[in-house]
Parts: C-alpha cells; sequence; structure tokens
C-alpha cells in the first residue's frame, strides 16, 4: 500500500491542477488579472502554510542556513514566472488548451534531467527510446494544438466560460496561438521548477518549509509588479463570490495541496515520475470541457 501511495497522491494532484485551472479561468472572465489573481492565491496560501509547516516539522526540522535561500529565491522565481505566464496562457485560451500544452512538460524534464545527468540517456535502451518518442510526440502534438484547428468533435458553436473572455473572440485564433506559445514558455519553466525542487529538497528535505518560502516568495513578487501594473481597483476586489470562491480553491488546493504533493512526490520518486502523470491531466480537462459545453476541435 505504502508504494501506492505516491501514484495515488499524483492522481489526486491532477485533478487538482485542473480544478485550478478552472478556478483562475472564472476569476480572469470576471475581471481579474494574472498578477492579482496569483498575489492572492499566493498570499492565502502563504497564510495557510505558516502554521501547517512549523505545526508537522517542528520536532525535525533541518537546519535552515543562508545557502539555502537561494534555492528558495529560485523556486519562487520560477514559480512566479510559472503562474503569472500559465494565467496569461489561460487567459487567451481554455483549460483544454492549456493542458495539452503542459504535455510538454515530461519531455522538457526529461531533456533537463538528461543535460544535468539526473537521468542516463542510453540511445540502445528501450527505455530512453520510449522517452525520447514521448518527448517528440509531445512536442509535435503541442504544435498541433496550438497551430492547427481541425474539425470539430464535440459541443457547441457556442464558447463556454471555460473559453477566450469576450474581448478576444474577434480575433479568437490569434488568442488562442499566443495562449498557446505562452503556455509552451509555462512548461519550460515548469520542467526548470521541478528539476530545482529535486535538487532543492534533496539538501533541504522537508517540503511544508521550502513551499512556505516558495508561496512568500511568490507573494512579494506578486505585490511588487501588481502596485506597479494593475491600476484597476476592480481587478483587486475579491467580489463578486465567484471570486473569492475561485481563490480559496486556488489557495488551498492549486498551491499548498498541489504543489505539496508534487514536492513530495519529487522527493520520493524524483522528478521524472512527478511529470509523467501529466497525459492523466488531459482526459480529466476533455472531460470537464464536455460537461461545461466548450467546443472541442482535432487541434485548438
Amino acid at each position: 500500500m505504502e508504494t501506492a501511495v505516491p501514484f495515488i497522491a499524483m492522481v489526486v494532484q491532477q485533478l487538482a491542477q485542473i480544478g485550478s485551472m478552472v478556478a483562475a479561468k472564472v476569476a480572469m472572465s470576471s475581471g481579474m488579472t494574472p498578477f492579482t489573481f496569483t498575489f492572492y492565491s499566493s498570499a492565502f496560501s502563504t497564510l495557510i502554510l505558516i502554521p501547517l509547516s512549523f505545526l508537522l516539522h517542528r520536532s525535525a526540522l533541518p537546519p535552515l542556513w543562508p545557502t539555502f535561500l537561494n534555492g528558495f529565491f529560485l523556486l519562487g522565481l520560477t514559480g512566479f514566472l510559472m503562474q503569472v505566464l500559465g494565467i496569461l496562457g489561460l487567459q487567451y485560451s481554455s483549460p483544454l488548451l492549456s493542458t495539452a500544452i503542459l504535455q510538454l512538460i515530461p519531455g522538457f524534464t526529461f531533456i533537463l534531467a538528461v543535460i544535468l545527468r539526473m537521468e542516463n540517456f542510453d540511445y540502445k535502451s528501450l527505455n530512453t527510446m520510449a522517452k525520447s518518442v514521448g518527448t517528440l510526440v509531445s512536442i509535435i502534438g503541442a504544435l498541433v494544438a496550438t497551430l492547427y484547428k481541425g474539425p470539430q468533435v464535440f459541443g457547441s458553436p457556442l464558447n463556454s466560460i471555460l473559453t477566450a473572455p469576450s474581448h478576444f473572440l474577434l480575433n479568437q485564433s490569434s488568442a488562442w496561438v499566443i495562449g498557446g506559445l505562452l503556455m509552451m514558455i509555462t512548461s519550460l519553466i515548469a520542467s526548470v521548477f521541478t528539476i530545482s525542487q529535486a535538487f532543492v529538497l534533496k539538501k533541504y528535505p522537508a517540503e511544508l518549509i521550502v513551499m512556505l518560502f516558495y508561496s512568500s516568495c511568490i507573494t512579494i513578487l506578486c505585490a511588487a509588479f501588481s502596485l506597479i501594473t494593475e491600476r484597476d481597483l476592480n481587478s483587486w476586489s475579491v467580489s463578486p463570490h465567484s471570486r473569492l470562491k475561485a481563490l480559496i480553491y486556488s489557495s488551498f488546493f492549486g498551491n499548498v495541496f498541489q504543489v505539496s504533493i508534487c514536492s513530495w512526490c519529487v522527493r520520493k520518486r524524483g522528478p521524472l515520475f512527478v511529470v509523467m502523470f501529466h497525459p492523466i491531466g488531459i482526459v480529466i480537462a476533455m472531460a470537464a470541457s464536455i460537461f461545461s459545453g466548450e467546443t472541442i476541435h482535432i487541434g485548438r
């Protein structure tokens, strides 16, 4: 049973990730911006993690050396870029397209792991060949999902709340291409983040403490950028209730739960184990899109 826990945890994590995408899309549709949404969700997450991390790690808290702060800052910076660009890409597209593009993460992570010698590359090995083919297929699939629009498979021609917002409808094709490209960049940053997690957690194996610093760093960065870029007071409001509900969900399930589960699995099983569960997300996202009435095409 103990060996099955990481598998179950990662499946649940994928469910939480899709849910957080939908929550972010709802908040964006009501007028929030990527910076303000990320700021609030990270701030709420930090408030949750402060008591939780010290409560669970109080008996075996590793010494916090100043050198660890560099790793924490790297996680915070990559996490900040990953979340803001990811939400911005989601704003231009939909959870389904975003999830499809995020299938690049396993491939990018494999490439980085090989470069950093975390993974052996033996071209004669079936395992290596399978990973290489999977990487190539994921890249081709991401390009198809972004650039090619094939025949409709499911849904009606009317857009649901999960599709591009109204101010993108005049040029929705361009919006989806931009969204796809942003999600590709997000996938690369997410791969860097996952690899960085492995290095940091190897030296400091206290997931919640690491996530506390990670979340705090994102909150500070988002606050700084939001104060400079966000002049519309409406984007700072947590009303209507749909925004508040989305923020609460994103804070707990999208940040605290999801990222902590990933961190724990990275420490236990390694970064490649974590990223191999991303294909499950596309199945969940497709089911959610069909349920919401989103039009689904082959490609974008």
